[in-house]
């Protein structure tokens, strides 16, 4: 059975649904966002996306994962056309961002008698975010629910997949296992199933590198745990289509993605409470700008529930250590954190660097006192306190990021310069007579900007007028040209250019504002122009293609002025092609 239906919302974006039977008394329920541009600050889409949930009917139903919030009413409306919500017994949640529980209250209301099924961790969040009294079942891997009709359920953990509660569940009976966010990708479509994989290649790895990629231990973690079980031909997965003709080929791209990942002979760890402020969404950030640089590993630990063990394991390894503050009523991780201070390595060639950032919450450890602590061992500092002082908005979340890119291109500056060293001579300076322009890209989104100065810039087509950027992936920027993102392309003038070169050149500190000091005006689409470039281009990205330690950024221009009709454009004349 396949239904669809082309109901919308007045007005954009467009929110449809789509509903199919996948297996024996298992149907997908799919909510197709359309129009969605962007998820969080770092993530932006080029096709949508959509939100999958499921019904299991045996004996007893249960509905794997809910919708987000804006398809209440579509989704309430379809879901009543395949079970009465009120008969639903159990709710099965992987994960409590809100794109997966955004109506457990919403069906709890409805279904009173229904048990939220979910981890330890998972069900502390949803205590947060519901406050009403219900039905609880806290699982563990191995664990098992029988609906009956065969329907066998089987609990598999999978924290940091990519948030510290994610669990996946097995149905041995139709050898459908239910992913959450692992294995998805941000793809809207009404193709149900990934017939077709060139249409998905692109974004499958998209997803996988910003979501994923900074987990790649957890990954390789959970696979393991996958690979015991007896068989599985169909991942249902959170986003995306669902996954059936391709399985084998998707997993082994995991496993070779993350086994490439998690080998990096550099580590860094972040350690955070899962349960505490907003340390979750801000650890992640960090881990995300870390992972812009590919030769870094990254590892996250949530100290509310890990291990001593583990703990002391991944800071001996570790070659910078990020901390989050913490409930200083909280023994356990009171004692993680002496097991941390006891390994961390404050001298010899080893000597770790330390970041801490503060996650709001009421009781924590004062964020400069932790930081001291770690200082007075002799460790580095990675990069100044991040404090949080209310709600984090984007900006907080994007000085997370850049401290993270940061981080991840100072643990790399040795071995980088003695790669460029080691390369070909003649080769280089064959390269470095390659010449280009000089540019600077500035870009505002929402209150987050950034700038950096190009110089690999090329008109690429004339209908639709646009143009290449090729932009290294651990630029802090690069998170600012998303697909459909828009920013403007100041072109620099020969013979008064050294002053914004010198400017955007310098190293900004994570969350700084590289505007301070520069004149601008506002582009038709929200990005600063510099009142003394020669010409700009107001532009939106239309596709990315990866190339390497590069993204070439294709962008379609919308509107364009030069200042000075008599002006040349500055060019950029390199001696070798190794480096910037």
């Amino acid at each position: 059975m396949v239904m669809t239906t082309d109901r919308q919302v007045a007005v954009a974006p467009r929110l449809t649904m789509q509903t199919m039977d996948i297996a024996e008394n298992t149907t997908a329920v799919r909510s197709l966002d359309w129009d969605r541009e962007r998820f969080d600050i770092e993530f932006g889409l080029q096709n949508g996306t959509t939100y999958n949930s499921y019904v299991i009917k045996g004996d007893k139903i249960a509905l794997v994962e809910t919708t987000h919030p804006k398809f209440k009413q579509l989704y309430l409306e379809i879901l009543a056309g395949i079970v009465d919500p009120a008969a639903i017994d159990y709710i099965i949640l992987s994960h409590t961002e809100p794109d997966h529980s955004g109506l457990v209250k919403t069906l709890l209301d409805l279904a009173p008698n229904a048990t939220v099924v979910a981890s330890r961790v998972a069900l502390q969040f949803l205590d947060n975010l519901i406050h009403c009294p219900y039905k609880k079942m806290p699982v563990k891997g191995g664990m098992t629910l029988d609906l009956g009709q065969g329907h066998v359920l089987e609990f598999i953990n999978a924290p940091n997949l990519h948030w510290p509660d994610t669990m996946f569940t097995y149905d041995a009976k139709t050898k459908v296992l239910y992913t959450c966010d692992a294995f998805g990708m941000h793809y809207c479509s009404t193709e149900m199933f990934d017939e077709d994989l060139s249409k998905l290649d692109a974004d499958f790895r998209f997803y996988y590198e910003c979501l994923m990629a900074p987990n790649a231990r957890s990954v390789l973690t959970a696979l393991k745990r996958v690979d015991k079980l007896p068989g599985y031909d169909t991942l249902a997965v959170g986003h995306g289509p669902v996954l059936r003709f391709n399985v084998e080929e998707l997993i082994r791209r995991y496993r070779e993605w993350s086994q490439k990942r998690a080998s990096a002979e550099t580590l860094a760890v972040i350690f955070y409470c899962s349960n505490y402020g907003y340390a979750t969404r801000m650890s992640q950030a960090i881990a995300h700008g870390i992972a812009k640089n590919a030769s870094v590993a990254v590892g996250m630990v949530d100290l509310s529930v890990a291990d001593p063990q583990e703990v002391n394991e991944m800071v001996s390894r570790a070659s910078a250590l990020v901390v989050g503050t913490y409930d200083q009523d909280d023994e356990q991780v009171e004692a993680a954190i002496s097991t941390i201070l006891s390994a961390a390595k404050g001298s010899g060639k080893n000597r770790q660097s330390i970041g801490i950032f503060e996650s709001f919450g009421g009781n924590d450890e004062p964020s400069y006192t932790l930081q001291n602590k770690f200082l007075d061992l002799g460790l580095k500092r990675a990069f100044k306190v991040i404090r949080v002082m209310d709600t984090p908005s984007e900006p907080v979340y994007q000085t997370c990021e850049e401290a993270g890119t940061d981080l991840g291109q100072a643990l790399t500056r040795k071995e980088k310069t003695k790669q460029i060293k080691s390369l070909d001579g003649n080769l280089d300076q064959a390269m470095g007579r390659l010449s280009g322009g000089l540019y600077i890209i500035t870009a505002q989104k929402g209150d987050v900007s950034g700038a950096m100065l190009a110089s690999w810039v090329a008109q690429a087509s004339f209908e639709p007028l646009g143009l290449s950027i090729a932009v290294a992936k651990d630029r802090a920027i690069e998170s600012l040209m998303q697909v459909n993102d828009t920013f403007v392309l100041n072109v620099l003038e020969e013979g008064n250019y050294n002053f914004l070169m010198t400017h955007f050149l310098k190293r900004f500190a994570p969350g700084q504002d590289r505007f301070e000091g520069i004149e601008t005006q506002r582009a038709q689409n929200g990005s600063p122009i510099l009142s003394d470039s020669l010409a700009f281009l107001e532009c939106k990205v239309s596709r990315r293609m990866d190339v390497g330690d590069h993204w070439v950024v294709y962008s379609t221009v919308d509107e364009g002025r030069v200042a000075k009709d008599q002006g040349m454009t500055a060019v950029h004349h390199r001696k070798v092609g190794n480096h910037y």
